[in-house]
């Protein structure tokens, strides 16, 4: 029993970077979108106004200052927390390039890539600094989804909190 919940808080540990930088360009992002607006040779955004720089980048710089506190707290390597944090953006934004090809509006759901595109980025981009286990990757994998429901759901009990909460003027 001991085993695995060590197994699964490893596995959280190792992917925590990861988790914060896909988190942050949905509270932090917005601006100029990373495509610049472009369309693809088939006529259809590249990624999408909602994949921003300011977004990219903050995500990167937030999964890495996780990575850095969690050095200071728990010997975490700083190098693979940017790998991991960039990984899951690069791997957020392929799928992205994906759901405009498939037609998809930015914001509509895509099932289950929606929940693991960043992990498989992080998880490859993870490999050259400090690839994780077999069993690390999968719980990675088996966990991200309860865990991206739940926070969607939080975020929404909040978002309709707070627009419960506020004044409506007539």
């Amino acid at each position: 029993m001991w085993a695995a919940i060590v197994e699964v808080g490893y596995a959280l540990y190792f992917i925590l970077p990861a988790y914060a930088a896909n988190a942050t360009p949905v509270v932090l992002g917005g601006g100029r979108p990373i495509d610049c607006g472009r369309k693809f040779r088939d006529g259809k955004p590249i990624f999408g106004s909602h994949k921003t720089f300011r977004g990219f980048f903050l995500g990167l710089a937030v999964g890495t200052l996780v990575s850095i506190g969690l050095n200071f707290v728990l010997k975490y390597n700083v190098l693979l927390g940017f790998m991991t944090s960039l990984g899951a953006l690069v791997g957020d934004l392929v799928k992205s390039f994906i759901k405009r090809r498939l037609n998809l509006v930015p914001g509509e759901s895509l099932p289950l890539a929606d929940q693991l595109d960043f992990v498989f980025g992080a998880l490859l981009f993870s490999l050259p600094v400090s690839p994780p286990s077999p069993l690390t990757a999968l719980i990675i994998i088996l966990v991200t989804p309860p865990i991206h429901f739940l926070t969607n759901l939080l975020a929404n009990v909040v978002k309709n909190r707070k627009r419960s909460g506020e004044r409506r003027v007539s």
